[in-house]
């Protein structure tokens, strides 16, 4: 037996692994944490059914791990994410000799119907904007909130977006992505304007060698669940009667660019979308939006009483 490839109550090979991961691929924090919760649960279900070197698994071992979180209630996508865990966990394995094969490559999770993502439409997004700011903190969230829907940044891009990041003379930001990937994406003029009041009020806040763009009344970098929540009292104090997060800022922008241009591939390049297949479905959204005008104002339609039924194209 390679008793390197022994199951070990506190998972050596798998914390070995995730350093591997956090060192040398630099992944994020969060997908770190979820792999650590997809193997751990892996690493006990090995110890259940008596398994003791990783090289015992095989295809049959993973359904029936997958079949038990399935049971357990867990998600399609979540199962995905799972199964995706154990693949890189087994390639790692691979290349370190503890294993010859990977026994998760022949098993898929069940197919997940893929929901349409939340958004705003433009006149709420205009109404959200449309802010008077009075306060440092309010001049900062709407910067926020114009720099988020004007150039389609996710939640983290934007918490981790220092100064040398934005250029406000060739109005683009430099994106640090997934997987380190870095873009460059346009700032819009309200964005812009905004940006450069915020700078000017800035220096007020900010600690003398804070680099981030957006601090909090400390001066320090700005949190995630603070922008999370400033963002819902602020649609609550505009009239929005729809609770709204920083992603569906994200959602709006991709879905109102994609409506306007029908250029896909831009949008594609726009948000750091990897597989232009994550990008297609606002192509959906977009097509939602437009069975909505059709019902509401089409003369044939008015009297329908079934609903439009999205047809996913595959494009």
């Amino acid at each position: 037996m390679n008793e390197q490839g022994k199951l070990q109550p506190d998972g050596q090979a798998i914390e070995k692994f995730l350093a591997y991961l956090h060192h040398q691929r630099r992944v994020s924090p969060h997908t770190l944490s979820n792999y650590q919760r997809d193997l751990s649960k892996l690493n006990s279900f090995c110890h259940e059914q008596l398994i003791n070197d990783w090289a015992e698994l095989r295809d049959h071992h993973i359904r029936s791990f997958a079949a038990k979180l399935r049971r357990s209630g867990l998600a399609g996508r979540s199962m995905q994410r799972t199964l995706s865990a154990i693949r890189s966990f087994y390639n790692y394995l691979l290349r370190e000799g503890i294993a010859q094969i990977n026994p998760a490559v022949s098993v898929s999770a069940p197919k997940q119907t893929r929901q349409l993502p939340d958004l705003l439409d433009v006149d709420q997004m205009a109404k959200l904007l449309d802010i008077k700011p009075d306060d440092p903190l309010s001049l900062r969230d709407w910067a926020i909130m114009e720099l988020m829907y004007s150039s389609g940044l996710r939640l983290s891009e934007l918490t981790s977006l220092d100064l040398i990041d934005v250029d406000l003379a060739d109005q683009t930001v430099r994106i640090t992505g997934k997987g380190s990937k870095t873009r460059i994406a346009p700032i819009g003029r309200f964005a812009l304007a905004a940006l450069q009041q915020w700078f000017k009020t800035r220096t007020t806040l900010a600690k003398h060698d804070e680099l981030a763009v957006f601090v909090s009344k400390n001066g320090k970098r700005l949190s995630q669940r603070s922008i999370q929540e400033r963002m819902r009292q602020w649609a609550i104090k505009q009239g929005l009667d729809k609770h709204v997060h920083p992603h569906m800022l994200r959602h709006s922008f991709a879905s109102h660019l994609l409506e306007s241009s029908g250029d896909l591939r831009a949008v594609q390049e726009l948000l750091g979308h990897s597989d232009i297949s994550t990008t297609q479905i606002y192509t959906h959204v977009d097509f939602q939006h437009l069975a909505s005008v059709y019902d509401k104002a089409h003369p044939r339609a008015k009297k329908r009483k079934t609903k439009v039924t999205i047809q996913h194209s595959q494009q």
